[in-house]
């Protein structure tokens, strides 16, 4: 095992946060007075770190085969200087390209679906109320000014979306996976706008209905349990958001997704579609076993697009894209927020968790959190990933004059109305 203890030495040396490692026999490498401290129980574990292997090394964690202590800051600070190589490096052939397609088409039937996001969403609501704002928005924040709280930035998104939305008073506004409402209400709030939001998880349902009663909209806004591939297309609807849904959709269901977005578009009318994007045009996960823990633990089926392959699929459903926004920065900050407040709130996590999950798996839930948290902020600021709010129009085949010469929809084709 020596071998290995000398390349742990020094892979340990040349981190930018000291490090300590307890061995499975008891001998400890890495600085004395370490940032981030490390104990395995087995060697194989060990050999693990030392490959490299971040996604099992968390799995490790979550399953208690390794301690770690330290802030979750400078925890990620070295996971980040331990990879062998590029995360997002490609992987792709004919093989896994076929594999692939095959997996997304058997895990993303409507019961898989339904299964797979109450398996992430219906966690604990007040679970997730320790560490979101008070709204519950669980996206990606908006930091129009840098001295924005999360809170702040969270209303600055909702804002943004809706004014890229050009919503106006009375028109048909529907949410696709609508969350806890954040979104929802604040359009028919703040826009006047008919809204419906859609939702597979009971828990957000429950709540968002909650929340209609108790503010009166009754007559405007409903929140319903349904799939989107369920959705009647009798009625359109003039304007339409799909916010952090799409990742769960996956590669197969693209065209199925986006084919069910331009039915459900008014002729003229904007969709603005909001979420996650790869890194690589040909990989389809992080690798080092991040994708699998993150599969495994947290987003069972969840599958990432490069924005080029995101716009493709809109486009061959045929919608037109006037504008992509890449947000990678404030969803790096945005998670960064949220590991935070939830490292502050460990002790009532852990209660709040105990009521539905038990001691045991209370412990194995938090601790999966703790990697997702701060694990996906450090991959939003390397740039493996990224954030990307693409907006579209359904054409209408009615050319505009004068200001609007040559559109097929009530779009301006300028971001001015953005920014007045």
């Amino acid at each position: 095992m020596e071998p290995l203890v000398q390349k742990l030495e020094a892979q340990l040396a040349a981190l930018p946060v000291s490090v300590a490692v307890a061995l499975p026999h008891g001998r400890r490498v890495g600085a004395k007075d370490a940032a981030v401290r490390l104990e395995f129980q087995d060697w194989a574990g060990l050999a693990r770190f030392a490959g490299g292997q971040i996604g099992k090394i968390a799995e490790d964690y979550v399953e208690q085969r390794v301690r770690i202590e330290g802030r979750m800051r400078d925890v990620m600070a070295a996971a980040a200087n331990l990879l062998p190589g590029s995360p997002v490096a490609s992987d792709t052939t004919w093989w896994t390209q076929l594999l692939r397609r095959a997996r997304s088409l058997a895990s993303h039937t409507p019961q898989r679906d339904a299964e797979q996001i109450r398996f992430h969403y219906d966690v604990s609501d007040d679970f997730y109320a320790l560490w979101l704002d008070p709204r519950r928005v669980y996206s990606c924040a908006y930091y129009r000014s840098p001295e924005l709280s999360l809170a702040q930035a969270q209303e600055a998104k909702l804002d943004h979306i809706c004014r890229k939305l050009m919503l106006a008073s009375g028109e048909r506004f529907l949410d696709i996976g609508a969350g806890w409402g954040g979104l929802l209400l604040w359009a028919a709030e703040n826009y006047r706008v008919d809204a419906t939001g859609i939702t597979l998880s009971r828990n957000q349902h429950a709540y968002v209905n909650d929340l209609i009663r108790a503010k009166g909209l009754q007559g405007r806004v409903r929140m319903l349990l349904l799939d989107y591939r369920d959705l009647g297309e009798t009625q359109r609807f003039d304007k339409i958001a799909s916010v952090g849904m799409f990742e769960h959709v996956g590669q197969a269901n693209m065209p199925a997704y986006f084919g069910k977005i331009h039915r459900l578009l008014a002729p003229g009318g904007l969709v603005l579609n909001h979420g996650i994007t790869a890194g690589s045009t040909e990989s389809a996960q992080l690798g080092a076993g991040m994708g699998e823990f993150i599969g495994k633990y947290i987003f069972p089926g969840g599958e990432l697009l490069h924005a080029s392959l995101v716009l493709r699929e809109m486009a061959t459903a045929g919608l037109e894209m006037v504008d992509t926004e890449n947000l990678r920065p404030h969803y790096a900050r945005t998670l960064w927020a949220w590991s935070d407040a939830l490292e502050d709130r460990l002790d009532e996590a852990r209660a709040v968790l105990e009521r539905t999950h038990g001691p045991d798996g209370a412990g194995t839930v938090l601790r999966a959190y703790r990697l997702y948290l701060s694990g996906c902020a450090m991959t939003f600021e390397q740039g493996w990933v990224a954030l990307h709010q693409m907006l579209a129009t359904r054409p209408d085949g009615q050319m505009r004059t004068g200001a609007l010469a040559g559109a097929q929809s009530a779009y301006p084709f300028t971001r001015d109305h953005l920014y007045r």
